[in-house]
């Protein structure tokens, strides 16, 4: 039997793993591990919307976490690996 794994760094993979709400806890114990301690999210929102770049050289952006921190702040969190200017 050949072993499959999930690669987490591409779009598809970080969804699987935690794109659904029951991986809500673990997706938040995650991105507060990467985030300094004032940035700590209470709260994060899972949506599909959609952003074009300005120009057709411009990558889509398609932001799927919107979080909140605990002073009020929101923000998004996109996984990207290609280079952006």
């Amino acid at each position: 039997m050949k072993a499959k794994y999930i690669n987490p760094f591409t779009d598809f993979g970080f969804k699987k793993i935690f794109g659904e709400e029951a991986s809500k806890p673990s997706l938040l114990d995650f991105l507060n591990a990467l985030l300094p301690q004032e940035h700590n999210i209470i709260e994060l929102t899972f949506k599909n919307t959609e952003q074009l770049g300005q120009t057709e050289n411009d990558r889509k952006a398609i932001y799927d976490i919107y979080c909140e921190n605990e002073r009020g702040e929101k923000f998004i969190v996109e996984l990207q690996k290609a280079k952006q200017n």
